[in-house]
């Protein structure tokens, strides 16, 4: 048996619970992944309290970081022993172990310890999708980064700047 943070009911942090779950054998298509470190982010909350409803009961948590110990038919993204690291849903990141789409995974390389991989994950795609994908930022740009001290900022701001941007903070 492993454990999972899970809510049956929305409200403070009193209503979150440590709870036995069974994880089956991952279905097609999936990993396992043993957690050594979770993401927390502010959505977290929102699903918590009800902000953004879900069914209940649930799990929460969207990222995370940690040991590819089991595949599913078809996987071929990654492999047993993989060190990965994820964002997004579903949730259920707030747990030891957990079955996610293989698609979602990106192995880690051995210079980023599952901590900062779990904490950047979805910071680290929003500010690709700000300055990639929203505007692609080239040198001379001039890019202001209204919350540059958050996670996503500060991304942001490096990463502009590595672009050769004029960052405004």
């Amino acid at each position: 048996m492993t454990h999972a943070i899970r809510i049956h009911q929305t409200g403070g942090p009193e209503v979150l619970r440590w709870e036995q779950i069974d994880v089956p054998a991952p279905a097609a298509g999936e990993a396992t992944v043993r957690h050594h470190a979770v993401g927390l982010n502010f959505i977290d909350t929102c699903r918590r309290t009800g902000l953004y409803p879900r069914s209940l009961p649930s799990g929460i948590g969207l990222e995370g970081a940690g040991v590819v110990t089991a595949v599913g038919e078809g996987v071929s993204e990654v492999i047993v022993g993989d060190r990965v690291a994820y964002a997004g849903g579903p949730p259920g990141a707030y747990a030891e172990v957990r079955n996610i789409p293989a698609h979602r995974l990106l192995k880690l390389p051995e210079a980023i310890a599952f901590e900062t991989a779990a904490a950047m994950m979805l910071q680290g795609l929003t500010a690709a999708y700000l300055l990639r994908r929203t505007y692609r930022v080239q040198p001379g740009d001039a890019v202001l980064i209204h919350a540059a001290a958050g996670g996503v900022g500060l991304i942001a701001c490096q990463w502009a700047k590595a672009l050769g941007a004029t960052v405004i903070g």
